[in-house]
C-alpha cells in the first residue's frame, strides 16, 4: 500500500469532485442469476457464500480502480484485495473477518474456512489493513429487496449486500447492492464490476 498522488491519476477530476462532498457513497442494485453457484456448491461441498465472495473478489480484480481507495484524505494505492465476511461468533454476537482474495479457488476457499473458524472462536476481528477491502453482508435468513449502507465517513471500501436467494421457475436469484465511493470509482466503472460479477457466477467451474 503507498500514498499516491490524486492529481497525475485518472481518478484527478473525481477527487475533486467528490471527496469533500457531505455524501460521497452511491449505490446501485442488481439483480444476479446464482443459478450456478448454488449447484456447484451442493455439488461439491462447499459454502454457498464463500462461492459468492470468490467470485466478487475475481470480477473486483478485473477493474483498475479497486486497487485506489481515499482513507483519511489521502488517495492510497494497493497490490492486493481482500473479501470482508461478516462471522456468527461464539458469543452470539458477529465479528468481521477479511479473507485475501486469491486467483485460485483452493487456496481462497482454505482461507476462507480457516479464518471464519478463527474470528468465530476467538469473536476477535481478522483485518487485513494492507488490501483494498470489499465489504460484504449476507442477510441470507430474511427476504430483501435491497438495503443501502451506513456513511460513517471513516471507511470509505466498497460495500455489498444481500438476502436470501428467491427460486424463479429453474433459476435462483438475489438482488444485490453495491455502494462505492465516487472518487474511487465512477458509475460506468460500477455497472461493468457488476456485470464481470454475474459472468463470473455463471461460468464457475470448480477444479479440485
Amino acid at each position: 500500500m503507498q500514498q499516491i498522488d490524486p492529481m497525475e491519476t485518472t481518478r484527478a477530476y473525481a477527487w475533486e469532485m467528490w471527496m469533500n462532498a457531505p455524501m460521497p457513497m452511491v449505490t446501485f442494485f442488481k439483480t444476479l442469476d446464482v443459478t450456478r453457484v448454488l449447484r456447484m456448491s451442493r455439488r461439491h461441498g462447499l459454502k454457498f457464500n464463500m462461492l459468492i465472495c470468490w467470485c466478487i473478489g475475481r470480477a473486483a480484480s478485473q477493474v483498475r480502480e479497486f486497487y485506489t481507495l481515499p482513507v483519511d484524505g489521502r488517495l492510497m494505492k494497493y497490490d492486493s484485495l481482500a473479501v470482508n465476511t461478516i462471522v456468527a461468533n461464539s458469543m452470539g454476537e458477529v465479528s468481521s473477518c477479511d479473507v485475501p482474495y486469491n486467483d485460485s479457488l483452493v487456496d481462497f476457499s482454505a482461507d476462507y474456512d480457516r479464518l471464519t473458524r478463527q474470528v468465530a472462536e476467538s469473536c476477535e476481528n481478522h483485518d487485513l489493513t494492507e488490501s483494498m477491502v470489499i465489504g460484504t453482508s449476507a442477510l441470507v435468513d430474511y427476504d430483501i429487496d435491497g438495503a443501502v449502507g451506513m456513511y460513517s465517513g471513516m471507511f470509505n471500501n466498497p460495500f455489498m449486500i444481500w438476502g436470501r436467494y428467491k427460486r424463479r421457475l429453474f433459476r435462483t436469484q438475489f438482488t444485490v447492492s453495491f455502494q462505492f465511493h465516487h472518487t474511487q470509482m465512477d458509475g460506468a466503472h460500477a455497472a461493468r464490476f457488476l456485470d464481470l460479477l454475474q459472468n463470473e457466477i455463471s461460468v464457475l467451474r470448480i477444479n479440485f
